[in-house]
């Protein structure tokens, strides 16, 4: 019995896992926002790439990832988040991320991403940034 309880806690983990995360898409002066709320892991690669896919089948030039609430990503999360850069880059996109913690931002230059991406503080001023590419 004690096998099936541990079984069934390390499912039950899993599943708050794959659900602590929210992504969202919206659009504000041209620029595509994919809001992320929670924690970016493995579990999060489809609701990303997905949410990604879906602005990008609107034609979105500008992409913004707008991190709120976030206070864990991983390792599989930023291979995730290169994948979208590596997406991005193929197709023409410019991709700005804001909401980062002080601490995510530092990581993000680490890895190479703030090569690919600006990273600003607020969504008000990743969609004035955006502003330099129109025209």
């Amino acid at each position: 019995m004690v096998v099936y309880d541990d079984a069934v806690i390390r499912l039950e983990e899993r599943i708050m896992l794959e659900d602590d995360l929210t992504v969202t898409t919206r659009d504000q002066d041209g620029v595509a926002i994919i809001d992320l709320v929670g924690d970016v892991t493995t579990f999060a690669e489809d609701k990303i790439n997905n949410a990604y896919r879906e602005v990008t089948n609107t034609g979105a030039r500008f992409v913004l990832l707008n991190f709120r609430q976030n206070d864990y990503i991983n390792s599989a999360g930023i291979a995730i988040l290169i994948g979208i850069v590596t997406e991005v880059n193929r197709n023409n996109q410019k991709l700005a991320v804001s909401g980062l913690s002080q601490h995510f931002q530092k990581i993000f230059r680490m890895v190479g991403l703030a090569q690919y991406a600006d990273i600003y503080q607020t969504e008000e001023e990743a969609l004035s940034g955006f502003d330099r590419f129109r025209g």
